[in-house]
């Protein structure tokens, strides 16, 4: 079952602004929704009690009583969506070095499930097909997005796949003469509001090939004209924290993305043990 606070979360961008309010007021204050009646709520946001009524039943709850209790027992299970990394000092204490490790595993596992969440079957499947049948697959992004979208171009190479990987979305639209009706486009970009980088996409779009966007899961221009999207969460007040989180989570996906190609295709696969057979020749020679 979805944790309701990440179906809150990641929804949010669709609401309206009244519901925005209610929203960030719960995904706030989570851990003391159990002392908020639905008009004390309303008080407190000053709304009508009729609006956090609605919302509940909205967001698929029966009402505010069912969304409370579920909420409850979210935060029971799994927290309440926002891990934080314990404010430990490393000192002398002789469990502070652990609690960190520990704590920053629990982030990093949590922003992956809620990332998996965020990215259901039924829109993974489309966009591995999307890929396999690409006659050709370009690959762009800038920064640390670049990191990620060379490693992945790679991958895509080793796979079979031609592959066109670029870190300049200069050189890429200069690339896009290429481009024919069935290729796809990944374009890689955390927060999916560079210009060049939508620029780009219209104009691949515009030689009636698919843009696949690969940002965070909230609303940006990027992942609004996309065809497909494949969406990041991690959340965490420490800014370095929540960029390894990112970084963790966006890997996690592209694995699994990774792993469904090579099972879809038979010959894909087949394709991958030979390329590795003949890197780790030349690196042998």
């Amino acid at each position: 079952m979805t944790n309701p606070l990440v179906k809150i979360r990641s929804e949010r961008d669709q609401m309206s602004a009244i519901e925005r309010r209610i929203a960030d007021f719960i995904l706030d204050n989570a851990h003391l929704l159990r002392d908020y009646s639905s008009q004390q709520l309303a008080s407190a946001l000053g709304i009508s009690q009729s609006s956090v009524v609605k919302f509940a039943q909205k967001s698929g709850f029966k009402g505010y009583p069912d969304l409370k209790y579920t909420i409850g027992e979210a935060i029971a299970r799994n927290g309440n969506g926002h891990p934080q990394l314990p404010e430990a000092v490393l000192d002398d204490a002789p469990d502070a070095y652990q609690r960190l490790q520990d704590g920053l595993r629990r982030s990093k596992l949590a922003a992956e499930e809620e990332t998996r969440s965020l990215n259901p079957r039924t829109q993974i499947e489309p966009i591995v097909e999307m890929i396999d049948q690409a006659g050709k697959v370009f690959v762009c992004g800038l920064g640390d997005d670049g990191l990620f979208a060379r490693e992945f171009a790679m991958r895509l190479s080793l796979l079979g796949l031609l592959t066109v990987h670029h870190a300049d979305p200069i050189l890429m639209m200069a690339n896009l003469s290429a481009a024919r009706p069935g290729d796809v486009l990944l374009m890689f970009s955390e927060f999916g509001k560079l210009p060049e980088l939508s620029q780009v996409s219209r104009q691949f779009q515009a030689c009636e090939g698919k843009v696949i966007s690969i940002t965070r899961h909230t609303a940006n221009p990027l992942r609004a004209h996309a065809d497909a999207a494949l969406v990041i969460s991690a959340h965490d007040p420490a800014a370095h924290v929540e960029q390894l989180l990112y970084r963790s989570s966006l890997q996690s996906l592209l694995d699994f993305v990774f792993v469904l190609l090579c099972q879809a295709n038979p010959d894909r696969h087949r394709q991958l043990a030979i390329n590795l057979e003949r890197i780790h020749h030349l690196l042998e020679s």
